[in-house]
């Protein structure tokens, strides 16, 4: 066609057109991004909502200071990479016996009392390890009995701690919320690292665990003004409840809607999860560098987490979460491949900002799908199966993971790792793909 043809100025102005039309979706989808954004932020200015994510951020910040400690205590007292494993492997095995009765409780029980009990349980825990480092009689097994306790206690609590979140927000805003904690919770992520850095540099491991024990109170003291006392559904069948104890768990296991996001999240704990467990044995036994560098890669992998949670708040709520989470699932295995072929220290730091993004986005994303989904009689039991996917696969991964290291070294064990969970990835996607129709989203 030349410049002279009579249909190119139709022809140019349809581009023109096109082109236009093109830009202005672009502008509309960021404005609409924009304005999601701070809606979500909106949330933090209000009263219940806003203290709960203070109160949570400053409990986060002192177990993250103790899990950089901890992981350096036990190497620094002789324990093995299996033993690191195991120490893991405490803290999350109640929840394969525990959790599922923790959704029971989350449903039935008063969960004010239930949570300031397990909670001031778990506070003494590191009280413990600080009086032992200063009279100088703490041993890989003090340590690791101590981590079942608190995974035990745990494990019945965290379901009604799922469960707060919902019930002091609108259902429309639940999204956004989740979004937020995740937000608040990869913050500590960055800080607790940092402060557990300068303390361990400074005073020792000793003010870590001190610093987390410290941070109960504020928590608690928030639980105990915003749970109301008594049962959350009171008006369930109690009779039923006792002759069919875990119905619930089974009708939220059948919805089609959730069992590829439970999926999804048990593969990422599984198989994705050990390589934050096993940080420290790649910064000291491979890269041969110190808790400076250590706690530099975990501040790296909360970047990462903060970053995918801000990510999330952009996200328009409609948008089908359980896609997004299979689709960061695939990213989070191969960043863990990657890390274990990786032969230059300050490539996994990196590597870990990739792993937090995609963590946070995917966990996230199933945590969304659950709270939306489940009816509210079945909320606590619904967040106890998906805490069982991800507390009960971590443990699981974590003590298989440290065996083989202990075997045949780390970075086999980790690149294992992230082919299983690809594997997995693999067949949740073939299975689930069928589901994702209009009608479920």
């Amino acid at each position: 066609m030349t410049s002279d043809d009579p249909r190119a100025p139709a022809v140019v102005s349809s581009a023109n057109a096109t082109q236009s039309r093109f830009l202005s979706s672009i502008s509309l989808n960021i404005a609409k991004q924009k304005r999601t954004f701070r809606q979500s932020l909106s949330l933090l200015r209000t009263r219940r909502f806003g203290t709960f994510c203070f109160a949570s951020l400053l409990s986060n910040l002192g177990t993250w200071a103790q899990q950089i400690a901890q992981p350096w205590l036990l190497l620094s007292i002789g324990a093995s990479s299996f033993l690191i494993g195991l120490d893991s492997f405490a803290l999350g095995a109640p929840a394969w016996m525990l959790t599922l009765i923790g959704g029971l409780l989350a449903d039935r029980a008063d969960r004010r009392q239930l949570i300031a009990i397990c909670q001031s349980i778990q506070m003494f825990c590191p009280v413990v390890i600080v009086v032992l480092i200063l009279i100088g009689e703490v041993q890989p097994w003090i340590v690791i009995f101590l981590s079942l306790v608190v995974g035990i206690t745990d494990a019945l609590s965290m379901p009604s701690y799922q469960t707060i979140t919902p019930s002091i927000v609108e259902p429309r805003q639940l999204s956004s919320a989740l979004a937020l904690n995740a937000t608040q919770f990869n913050l500590s992520r960055i800080l607790g690292p940092a402060i557990a850095g300068v303390l361990m540099a400074s005073v020792g491991a000793v003010a870590c665990f001190a610093l987390n024990a410290l941070s109960y109170l504020p928590f608690i003291m928030v639980a105990m003004w915003l749970l109301p006392k008594g049962r959350i559904n009171s008006d369930l069948n109690d009779d039923l409840d006792r002759h069919r104890p875990f119905a619930g768990m089974r009708e939220v296991i059948r919805d089609s809607r959730l069992r590829g996001a439970i999926g999804t999240v048990f593969v990422t704990s599984t198989f994705c999860g050990p390589l934050v467990i096993f940080c420290p044995v790649l910064v000291a036994d491979v890269f041969k560098s110190d808790v400076a560098h250590f706690s530099l890669a975990m501040g790296a992998f909360g970047c990462g987490g903060l970053i995918g949670a801000m990510v999330l708040l952009g996200i328009d709520p409609k948008y089908d979460r359980r896609r997004l989470s299979l689709a960061f699932g695939f990213m989070y295995a191969a960043v863990v491949a990657i890390s274990a072929v990786n032969v230059w220290y300050w490539g996994l730091p990196a590597l870990l900002a990739m792993a937090g993004v995609a963590m946070s986005i995917s966990n996230t994303s199933v945590n969304t799908a659950v709270q939306t989904y489940a009816p509210l009689p079945l909320r606590g039991q619904a967040i106890s199966v998906y805490m069982l996917a991800m507390r009960g696969g971590l443990s699981l991964g974590s003590l298989m993971t440290g065996a083989v290291a202990n075997l045949i070294g780390v970075r086999e064990a980790l690149l294992g790792d992230g082919a299983l969970a690809l594997a997995g990835y693999a067949v949740i996607a073939a299975f689930t793909s069928r589901k994702f129709t209009a009608r479920e989203a």
